[in-house]
């Protein structure tokens, strides 16, 4: 009678058992389903953000180079346009690093082709600011200013240098950024050099006396 009883209590637990063993399962996928979601939602919005981050400067940019004479005018008599200019391009140059740190996977060492790419596009930037100056670089001629013309290296030699460095120092870093992010840069640099090739002196600001 004790075995059957057994018996008679197991055959009853049991589909109670599996009832629940298959709930608590449900609930758990359930669970981790919801926080798959949201961790997907999470990285979307985080790319959306980096997106906007990585072009953030470049509508202030096409907005100088088209409009000088507001920018003139809004920082009025005695105010240096390419100084404030430059200070706001390296704020938005953070923001556009942050862009690109959220959504990196850093690792050491970097591959073979990061050294001579990024060493090389930073000697460019330097050396366009060495020659140029903050007015030469930061729209000088565009804000009434007189920037002399310059032939020593890199200009002559490489059409657009600072934006070849630029460009050659993001190719750099592909093996920890997503392709989108530096395509997005790199096509921001290219719509820049396509407007920058066509300045028209008579758009050129005044300066206020």
């Amino acid at each position: 009678m004790a075995t059957q009883d057994n018996n008679v209590t197991k055959s009853v637990s049991s589909p109670r058992l599996m009832k629940h063993s298959n709930q608590l399962s449900s609930e758990i996928k359930e669970g981790i389903l919801v926080d798959s979601n949201s961790t997907s939602i999470k990285g979307k919005i985080m790319g959306l953000l980096a997106c906007l981050g990585v072009i953030s400067p470049f509508p202030f940019y096409y907005w100088l180079w088209t409009q000088p004479q507001t920018w003139v005018n809004l920082w009025g008599k005695g105010s240096d346009p390419c100084k404030v200019m430059a200070m706001v391009s390296h704020f938005l140059k953070l923001v556009q690093f942050a862009s690109l740190l959220a959504v990196s996977t850093l690792s050491w060492p970097p591959p073979f082709y990061f050294w001579p790419l990024f060493i090389f596009g930073q000697f460019l930037n330097f050396r366009v600011y060495q020659l140029l100056g903050e007015s030469g670089t930061y729209y000088g001629v565009r804000f009434g200013k007189t920037i002399p013309w310059v032939t020593d290296f890199p200009f002559g030699v490489i059409k657009d240098p600072q934006y070849v460095g630029s460009v050659m120092s993001l190719l750099a870093c592909l093996s920890w950024v997503p392709y989108l992010y530096i395509l997005l840069w790199v096509l921001g640099y290219a719509f820049m050099i396509h407007l920058e090739s066509k300045e028209d002196p008579s758009t050129r600001a005044e300066a206020i006396s």
